[in-house]
């Protein structure tokens, strides 16, 4: 294959399949398991990413809306995620450090968190109403794009899509570096997102230096990931400090929480450093000199 020829995947197949397969997993049982929640989320994700990788050869009222339409979707099934997240989290942590828990054995936060509930075999009036929303807005976002001329893209345009999506990420990447705060972080793991699943589309162009980009990107934004959950578990105990009714176990485990997201962090900045370096173009994170398309 010529090298210096792009020949993209094709995106609005592959697009396609990313709503079907999200309305494939929602319907598979009563009530979504977190597995499929999980993969739903990341498939509506990645449809933002392609819309927004398209969007200046389609029409804007269509991209506005199905990104919206797909958001939103995705929004709704935020706290069906966040419990297992949690609950995750706390019985790793308390894996670690067994003694902290013995000797918050009676904090009703933490309790509630741990306990898993009871599998549904029906869903509640509100799932149930969650399910409703969601398939709705899938179908509108599918029909949309099915009578969508997605056939003729301008592989050069695109390419410069990625590209703004790119700079974003180097923006974020020396605000975090200069600034490195929680919500920021969090931020800069969402644009990676996109620069992620619209790199997919340009794997032909260079498989093997591709691959192994996103493979790294995929590591640096579960590192990021990692620190967010961790930074909103603190949040549903609801610890704040200073506080005088905080026993002194829940103040260690706290810094515990927060050593681990330095490790965590630790991880994410050489990485970061490499691929998103100011003033690297493009194409030679792609593994050119020069692309001519």
């Amino acid at each position: 294959m010529d090298q210096d020829v792009i020949r993209l995947r094709d995106i609005k197949s592959e697009l396609t399949e990313y709503i079907s397969e999200a309305m494939r997993l929602l319907k598979k049982s009563p009530v979504p398991d977190a597995d499929s929640v999980h993969d739903m989320r990341v498939l509506l994700k990645k449809s933002r990413a392609v819309l927004k990788l398209v969007g200046p050869q389609v029409e804007s009222e269509f991209k506005e809306k199905d990104i919206e339409s797909l958001k939103e979707a995705a929004k709704l099934m935020t706290s069906w995620r966040d419990s297992t997240v949690h609950r995750k989290t706390l019985k790793e942590l308390k894996k670690e450090y067994p003694y902290l828990f013995e000797q918050l054995v009676e904090n009703e936060r933490i309790n509630n968190l741990l306990r898993k509930s009871e599998l549904l075999t029906e869903p509640t009036p509100e799932i149930k109403e969650g399910i409703d929303l969601i398939e709705a807005l899938l179908k509108k976002a599918a029909y949309r794009i099915r009578f969508q001329n997605m056939q003729n893209f301008d592989p050069n345009i695109l390419l410069k899509e990625l590209e703004k999506t790119y700079i974003t990420v180097v923006d974020h990447f020396l605000i975090c570096r200069n600034n490195p705060k929680e919500a920021k972080l969090h931020e800069m793991r969402k644009k990676t997102k996109d620069f992620l699943y619209q790199l997919h589309f340009f794997r032909p162009i260079n498989s093997p230096v591709i691959k192994a980009l996103e493979k790294k990107l995929e590591g640096f934004t579960s590192n990021l990931g990692k620190i967010n959950d961790i930074s909103q578990l603190i949040k549903a105990l609801d610890y704040s400090y200073p506080n005088e009714s905080n026993p002194p176990a829940l103040d260690e485990l706290v810094v515990r929480m927060r050593e681990k997201q330095d490790r965590y962090l630790r991880k994410v900045w050489p990485t970061a450093s490499k691929i998103f370096t100011p003033g690297k173009k493009l194409v030679n994170i792609l593994g050119y000199k020069i692309l001519v398309i």
